[in-house]
């Protein structure tokens, strides 16, 4: 063997085929990338993805993308950005008891919310409006296209020729119609199956993430109150152990702690009762996950739980007035602009103009998708503001 095998064989990562579940995805039963590509050196094909990921423009416009409040209103609150650390942060911690693959489980975390609108539910609800005669918008098909084709990073090909099963699981919910579009990635919704466990595990990571931060930077906000919340079964629970254990805690450092209890109880249930599933169910492959019913979930109590928290931010913080009032502004830029652009596709920046000529409505819903809040803003003041250039 020359030195130069045996040093590409050290840099090689160390297998974890050994420590991975039968039925988790692996080197061994992935079904690899649609362009073919030599094997990364140093680092797995799921390592290779999240890298990917990492250094996408996409994943940088998520620091200025919102989840409940728009960026400008304030520093503290989260973003897309941090919020997908925080599932990725969930996932894995998961992934590793219930021995999954952990790499895997930190790519989907973190490309899940690439295809966000500005704006949050607002910006995606106003695209999906005026994008209706069109074929719609759904953003989780708008994050799958861009790690297929709208990153445009490597000479050999568009997008960024991700694993198909970090691909599936960036695919959380698909619309029939569209599924049937998508070949190999959209099976399992023709199919009525089932994704890999690492994908359904990001997809409650997620859930675990946006609820209890949400409670967070509500209180923060000062648009929910903590007496409110001491109403909703879960929070009530842990703060009362929180004041019982400290009873001179300050008001701050009782909501991170009380909210700190919430996502561990959700975890070890999550994981506790998934264990009781696979173990009722036995699978012993990915395509035994595929034909299983869902085994990532909650117990049937803590589920019931996150619905009454779910229910509680509904009502208190993601229909407050306030909320309300920028969600309507919201749209109104994002209405705006489609119908500008699409309009007159020369206002669009150039590197757009052949492909409007081709797709004006979807090449507009792509400029306008992977758009910041403050970018979308701008462009809106520089398009209707008659003191604007």
């Amino acid at each position: 063997m020359c030195r130069r095998t045996r040093w590409l064989r050290r840099l090689q990562p160390r297998s974890n085929v050994a420590d991975l579940a039968p039925y988790a995805v692996g080197p061994h039963n992935t079904r690899g990338r649609r362009r073919r590509e030599a094997p990364p050196v140093g680092r797995s094909e799921f390592q290779r993805d999240r890298d990917r990921i990492i250094h996408s423009t996409a994943f940088r416009r998520l620091e200025y993308k919102t989840q409940v409040f728009v960026n400008h209103e304030g520093d503290l609150f989260r973003t897309r950005l941090t919020h997908s650390l925080e599932v990725a942060q969930i996932a894995r911690s998961a992934a590793r008891t219930l021995q999954l693959n952990e790499d895997l489980v930190e790519a989907i975390s973190l490309a899940h919310d690439l295809g966000h609108t500005p704006f949050g539910h607002a910006g995606q609800d106003a695209l999906h409006h005026c994008m209706k005669p069109h074929g719609g918008f759904e953003h989780n098909l708008q994050s799958l296209r861009v790690v297929d084709l709208l990153e445009q990073r490597y000479a050999a090909f568009d997008g960024l020729n991700l694993c198909f099963e970090t691909r599936e699981g960036i695919l959380k919910h698909c619309a029939l119609k569209n599924a049937r579009l998508l070949g190999d990635v959209g099976e399992r919704f023709v199919r009525r199956r089932r994704p890999s466990l690492e994908a359904q595990l990001a997809n409650l990571a997620d859930e675990i993430a946006y609820n209890n931060h949400d409670v967070d930077d509500g209180l923060r906000s000062g648009l929910m109150a903590i007496e409110q919340l001491a109403q909703v079964g879960i929070f009530a629970r842990h703060m009362k152990r929180v004041l019982r254990e400290y009873p001179k805690i300050d008001p701050r450092r009782l909501v991170h702690e009380t909210v700190r209890r919430m996502i561990s109880t959700l975890v070890v249930d999550l994981t506790r009762q998934t264990a009781k599933n696979i173990k009722t169910h036995a699978p012993r492959s990915i395509d035994d996950v595929r034909a299983a019913p869902p085994l990532i979930t909650f117990s049937a109590a803590i589920q019931h739980q996150q619905q009454e928290l779910k229910q509680f931010l509904r009502l208190n913080l993601y229909q407050h007035h306030q909320v309300a009032r920028m969600t309507n502004k919201a749209r109104r830029i994002v209405s705006d602009l489609f119908h500008a652009f699409v309009t007159e596709s020369r206002l669009l920046p150039p590197q757009y103009h052949e492909q409007a000529m081709a797709d004006p409505a979807r090449t507009v819903a792509d400029y306008i998708a992977g758009m910041t809040d403050r970018y979308a803003m701008r462009e809106h003041r520089r398009l209707f503001a008659v003191d604007e250039i």
